[in-house]
């Protein structure tokens, strides 16, 4: 699990229609950006706790084809 901070989002002009329905966001953690698949509503400036490998297919769906998804939001 990594900390981080959404930096914005990701257009996509075409995506797996798997994914349809699901927000990518960019999120700065530990000096490099990822694509997370956004499993939680997180806006941009906010703090989140991401996960990445098998636990972000779990947390997004075993089916999904995704590497990274937020699974929290911190409070300030």
């Amino acid at each position: 699990m990594l900390l981080g901070r959404v930096a914005g989002k990701v257009w996509a002009t075409k995506k797996s229609p798997r994914l349809t329905g699901l927000a990518l966001l960019t999120v700065e953690a530990e000096g490099r950006t990822l694509v997370c698949a956004d499993c939680v509503g997180a806006g941009e400036g906010e703090a989140v706790l991401v996960a990445t490998g098998g636990a972000a297919r779990v947390a997004a769906g075993a089916d999904l084809p995704v590497d990274a998804a937020i699974v929290g939001i911190i409070d300030p």
